[in-house]
């Protein structure tokens, strides 16, 4: 590690940065050194500018993956270096609002079915059951599997915040025949070294291919596995504030978009077309 790149980590580190925003604010001064081939100490404001417009035009990269490069090189070069003289803004623009693609129940089951070992079906298993984020998952320790009150503890979840959910009597069977196979000694899915986690590629990888098996077209990741388990919550019955606790958003309003979705809701209510009395097309003949 060069001695700037471990200065901006010390810096991160002082500030209480997430590990995923240290990992995505290094790589954008790395990109951004790479695209210049030279250190990034030496790069200029406006060769910086320059670089946000070739990644706005050429590139094309989304706004909010602009806008996340550039909050990295402002804290590299305002904190770290102490560039005073840093003006890096890209004005704002409403982001694109997309609801996710549910996956059914049947999907979900195909899915676990595709799985081609027991320690990738309760990966998925334990991610769908629980409504985990990818990081939470794969961070998780078998002291955080509370088999006497039935409850997964996920720490330092998203926002540095610890949170209990559901621990799934089906999913606790799962996880018994899978510790009695693999025997994992700290991390509950451990990588290919034993003292490290599963990384969230890994898991990744691992829910794509099940989805290619199972022959499931719907767009999304693994994350799309928190997003049923949301959605068929809801439909249901359970309450948006007790779903919102279990996911751990921060606000209501990011539960609340599942209503959007919800076959419950919106297959269940009738069209206007059904509302009318039309006559039978016999009548006009």
């Amino acid at each position: 590690m060069t001695p700037l790149r471990e200065k901006m980590v010390r810096d991160m580190q002082l500030r209480r940065l997430s590990d995923n925003t240290q990992r995505v604010y290094t790589h954008a001064v790395f990109a951004l050194a790479k695209h210049y081939m030279k250190a990034p100490d030496r790069i200029t404001n406006e060769q910086i500018q320059d670089y946000v417009l070739y990644m706005l035009n050429e590139r094309k990269l989304s706004w909010s993956t602009c806008d996340t490069n550039v909050a990295g090189l402002q804290f590299f070069y305002g904190v770290t270096l102490g560039r005073n003289s840093m003006r890096l803004a890209i004005p704002p623009r409403k982001s694109e609002k997309r609801l996710p693609e549910i996956l059914s129940a049947d999907e979900i089951s195909r899915l676990f079915a595709a799985a081609n070992n027991l320690k990738h079906r309760v990966l998925l298993e334990t991610a769908y059951s629980a409504g985990l984020r990818v990081s939470e998952l794969v961070h998780l320790k078998i002291t955080d599997i509370d088999s006497d009150r039935m409850l997964i503890r996920i720490g330092q979840g998203k926002g540095n915040k610890d949170r209990y959910t559901l621990l799934s009597p089906r999913l606790l069977q799962q996880l018994r025949d899978y510790w009695r196979e693999y025997r994992p000694s700290s991390w509950l899915f451990q990588g290919q070294k034993p003292d490290r986690p599963l990384s969230r590629i890994s898991a990744s990888k691992v829910f794509n291919a099940a989805k290619e098996d199972a022959g499931i077209h719907k767009v999304g990741g693994v994350h799309s596995l928190r997003h049923a388990f949301a959605t068929h919550l809801l439909e249901a019955g359970v309450d948006a504030r007790t779903i919102q606790i279990l996911n751990g958003h921060k606000s209501i309003l990011s539960t609340m978009r599942y209503l959007q979705v919800t076959r419950k809701k919106i297959g269940n209510t009738q069209s206007p077309l059904d509302l009318l009395a039309i006559p039978d097309p016999g009548h006009f003949q």
